[in-house]
């Protein structure tokens, strides 16, 4: 039992010199990459010159903060410094930096042309529904997903499962934010975890172009699209009273300027089905009809 600890331990140790090794070959790497004596680099990153020999020799066990620094003098994120062995190809080296630098709304969209570009098969097997809500995704999404026998998923429901509580009790305690963020995550989850599936997404999905975009790039999105009134009254149909606990005449023109302004966003679906004064079993076949063209 003791023997074999000490052969862990030993064999640690070894594992250990071989990383400090590589550490210090991949800084002197970068640095002669950036073109940087090692006087330059002790005196940018606030790290000693006799450190920065120690470092390069293999010698250097570097703690983390004095590391962080010499990737910023640099010029590079800490996880490129770490990255020792058998690096990528060079043109992934540059995508790579250059994604790093776009915000989250861009890189969001430059996945969805990727995505466009190279899985457009892969989209075609991985359904969402978008739409206000009333526009029959759930109803509609549950018979497609059973007549393509794939998976169905209702994003509402699955993040309620994940935070605990109801879609309302997350707005009201932690904010609009924080729901984003579940959003979010949910989409990850199922696109990462499943070939095909049909999705009946949220009404507001399309007002996060973060989230959006990447739907767009990782699914064949479907716009169930509806008049105002056919909306209201879908709502009112499932239960929701609100709509008539106000004024109706201006509840309606609150959705029809909700519908105004997500027109452009929804309009980028890959299909749009008008599913105005048709019931779901109709909707169904209209939409079973257009994506079998």
């Amino acid at each position: 039992m003791t023997e074999k600890h000490g052969g862990d331990r030993e064999s640690g140790e070894s594992s250990d010199g071989m990383f400090l090794s590589a550490l210090g070959e991949r800084v002197r790497e970068l640095r002669l990459r950036r073109g940087m004596a090692r006087a330059t680099l002790a005196r940018d990153s606030g790290v000693s010159l006799r450190y920065l020999a120690q470092l390069e020799a293999g010698d250097g066990n570097i703690s983390v903060v004095r590391l962080r620094r010499v990737a910023h003098a640099l010029a590079l994120p800490l996880d490129e410094v770490l990255r020792v062995g058998p690096g990528p190809s060079p043109e992934l080296a540059r995508l790579t930096q250059f994604l790093s630098r776009l915000s989250s709304a861009d890189l969001g969209l430059a996945a969805s042309q990727v995505y466009g570009a190279f899985e457009k098969q892969g989209r075609r097997d991985r359904i969402a529904l978008i739409g206000l809500r009333g526009a029959g995704k759930s109803a509609v999404g549950r018979l497609l997903a059973q007549h393509l026998g794939v998976p169905f998923f209702e994003m509402g429901e699955i993040i309620e499962h994940s935070a605990g509580m109801t879609l309302p009790e997350i707005f009201s305690l932690y904010g609009q934010g924080a729901y984003r963020r579940y959003e979010r995550r949910t989409l990850d989850w199922i696109v990462e975890n499943n070939e095909r599936f049909v999705l009946a997404t949220g009404g507001s999905i399309v007002t996060e172009a973060a989230t959006f975009d990447e739907l767009l790039g990782a699914c064949f999105a479907v716009w169930l699209k509806a008049s105002p009134g056919e909306h209201m009254k879908r709502v009112i149909a499932q239960g929701d009273r609100r709509p008539m606990m106000g004024d109706d005449q201006e509840a309606l023109k609150d959705l029809e300027r909700i519908l105004v302004s997500r027109e452009p966003m929804h309009s980028r679906a890959d299909l749009t089905v008008d599913t105005t004064g048709l019931s779901v079993p109709e909707t169904f076949a209209e939409l079973r009809r257009r994506l079998e063209a």
